[in-house]
């Protein structure tokens, strides 16, 4: 029998938002299985090896991309350049019991085909959603505009990280005006490695608020 996983999809709402660091903190900080389903752009060896590199983590703890394209563009065209066309019926969910990260493709409108946007794999996934925003001027707009592009297909939102240098006002903005809960912050880092994340991880107590958000 199969067993439907548990876990997040991690969304950003915009390119280059920090996705993936994200996504290799909340991995790590949950014990939790990575999946990137769908990766466009091989130059650095994908998300997935990057987030192995990064957490040192064995192979286990790692689920195989359903689909990997050369070019670093959008995964329609990616896709198109290689003649393949990406099917949702090889995007199921795999059938594990630990807590499932699944990192999106860019941003939350970002065609998967040229008549399937990612939202729309999103709700086939039914699984709720974080959504990663940059602290930084811009923010206010992109990250309102996802929230609002969530609620309108009654996607859930778990609530926003923000990806960045601290902000004297976005934070209470986007929680006020957005009416989510952000969850937490992932400042620049003296080195970027799995002990700095642990340390943030335990300096901001995730475990405690993670425990809460899944009552």
């Amino acid at each position: 029998m199969k067993s439907e996983p548990s876990g997040f999809i991690i969304c950003g709402t915009d390119t280059d938002v920090g996705k993936t660091i994200v996504s290799a903190w909340l991995v790590q900080g949950l014990n939790a299985i990575y999946w990137k389903p769908i990766q466009s752009g091989l130059t650095n060896g994908g998300d997935t090896y990057q987030v192995r590199q990064l957490l040192k983590l064995p192979e286990t703890r790692f689920i195989k991309e359903a689909y990997k394209f050369q070019a670093p563009v959008s995964p329609h065209w990616a896709a198109e350049q290689e003649q393949e066309l990406i099917k949702s019926e090889n995007l199921l969910l795999p059938s594990i019991r630990e807590t499932l990260i699944i990192e999106t493709a860019g941003g939350l409108l970002v065609p998967l085909t040229r008549q399937l946007l990612q939202i729309d794999q999103l709700i086939l996934w039914g699984l709720p959603v974080i959504l990663v925003a940059r602290t930084s001027l811009g923010t206010l707009n992109h990250t309102l505009l996802s929230i609002e592009a969530l609620r309108n297909r009654n996607i859930p939102l778990l609530g926003l990280i923000l990806n960045g240098p601290e902000h004297a006002d976005n934070p209470k903005t986007l929680s006020q005006i957005g009416d989510v809960e952000v969850i937490a912050r992932l400042p620049p880092l003296k080195e970027l490695n799995a002990e700095m994340l642990a340390k943030e991880w335990h300096k901001q107590s995730l475990d405690i608020t993670f425990k809460r958000l899944l009552r």
